[in-house]
């Protein structure tokens, strides 16, 4: 039976990569963004590939939580007209804010980088169910190592500084992988999340020469912390894909979950602080206050 897979952001750089990984592996893939030009561009370049089961891609803002229903709604709904399993969803999504913006009243970072990845999950979980065995993939970041640990609101105490947000909000994500993929155990969906080291990406270019990104103790060592992420970001996406589409296909990992696959495609340590229960409750109780499954 046909398979199909999920990739958010997948129109390019590491999220195309991927989905032309899950393509060579057999699997009818759907990409999701915004931009239908950029769409159309990474369905031609993964049909190139003459792959088993043409893509397709499906417009979705994935800063909206209102287009993040509206897109489960509908994958939803095929699967269980098609009969055809969800086997793979991978939650690529991410983005990095020089400056403090909202989204509907939330920071946007943690809504990017958390609440949107959250909520799709949350969705799609009764059809990943009901296609088991089946995976998710939630891609993280090294910045987890930068970030706050206090989920007692979506905003942490100080000042706004983007690469710190970012990575708490990847933190928050993780935290819930990890806490998800124990939440799940036995029903046949394995959660998993795949850190992709650095690629050189839109995310990457330009957002980190600004030293106004991280905080002020670390902004007079950010020229040389920066030199050494910028050479972790130079290489291709192709390689920065790998862990997730390890993580999405590899026969080894079958039966098993809660495992994060690092930048060299093999399962590592997850971070600690990510794999604790009070931080998983907080993360919790804030994603079902800001990203409800259903509108408010």
């Amino acid at each position: 039976m046909k398979r199909t897979a999920l990739v958010t952001a997948g129109t390019g750089g590491i999220g195309l990569e991927t989905a032309l990984g899950l393509a060579a592996a057999g699997f009818s893939v759907t990409v999701v963004g915004r931009d239908a030009d950029r769409g159309a561009r990474a369905v031609g370049r993964i049909n190139a590939t003459d792959p088993a089961h043409p893509a397709r891609f499906l417009p979705a803002d994935l800063a909206s939580l209102d287009d993040v229903r509206t897109l489960a709604g509908r994958i939803a709904s095929e699967r269980a007209t098609s009969g055809e399993p969800l086997g793979v969803l991978v939650n690529n999504v991410g983005a990095m804010f020089p400056e403090r913006r909202d989204l509907g009243g939330v920071e946007a970072s943690f809504v990017v980088n958390h609440l949107s990845p959250y909520l799709l999950t949350e969705l799609l979980l009764p059809t990943l169910t009901a296609g088991a065995p089946s995976r998710i993939v939630n891609v993280t970041s090294g910045a987890v190592g930068v970030a706050k640990r206090v989920f007692d609101a979506v905003e942490p105490p100080g000042g706004y500084y983007g690469f710190h947000w970012y990575g708490r909000a990847k933190l928050a994500n993780l935290t819930y992988t990890l806490d998800l993929a124990a939440r799940l155990h036995g029903t046949g969906v394995s959660v998993f999340a795949a850190d992709p080291g650095g690629a050189a990406t839109d995310m990457t270019d330009g957002t980190l020469t600004d030293p106004k990104i991280v905080s002020p103790a670390l902004r007079l060592l950010w020229p040389l912390v920066r030199r050494k992420f910028a050479r972790s970001t130079s290489g291709p996406a192709s390689v920065a894909a790998r862990p997730s589409i390890t993580a999405a296909t590899d026969e080894t990992l079958a039966g098993r979950t809660g495992v994060v696959i690092g930048a060299g495609a093999r399962p590592v340590a997850p971070f600690r602080p990510a794999a604790d229960p009070r931080a998983a409750e907080a993360v919790r109780r804030l994603s079902e206050r800001h990203a409800p499954l259903t509108a408010p």
